[in-house]
C-alpha cells in the first residue's frame, strides 16, 4: 500500500512538468509575437525570453527531481 502511495505522490508531482511546457509554449509564442509588431527589439526579447524559458525549466526540472525523489528515496 505504501508503494503505491509513493508512485501516486510522484505521478502528482510530475504535474509540475506540464506547467512548464505550457510556459515555455507561452514565453516564445510571446517572442514571436513581439518580434513581429517590432524587429528591432529582437535581441533584448531574444534574452528575455532565454531567461524566462531556463527559470521556467528549473521548474520543472525540480519538480522531476521531486517525483524521483519520491519513488527512491528510502
Amino acid at each position: 500500500m505504501a508503494q503505491a502511495m509513493k508512485y501516486v505522490g510522484a505521478g502528482l508531482a510530475t504535474i509540475g512538468v506540464s506547467g512548464a511546457g505550457v510556459g515555455i509554449g507561452l514565453i516564445f509564442s510571446s517572442l514571436i509575437n513581439g518580434t513581429s509588431r517590432n524587429p528591432s527589439l529582437r535581441p533584448q526579447l531574444f534574452s528575455m525570453a532565454i531567461l524566462g524559458f531556463a527559470l521556467t525549466e528549473a521548474t520543472g526540472l525540480f519538480c522531476l527531481m521531486l517525483a524521483f525523489l519520491i519513488i527512491y528515496a528510502a
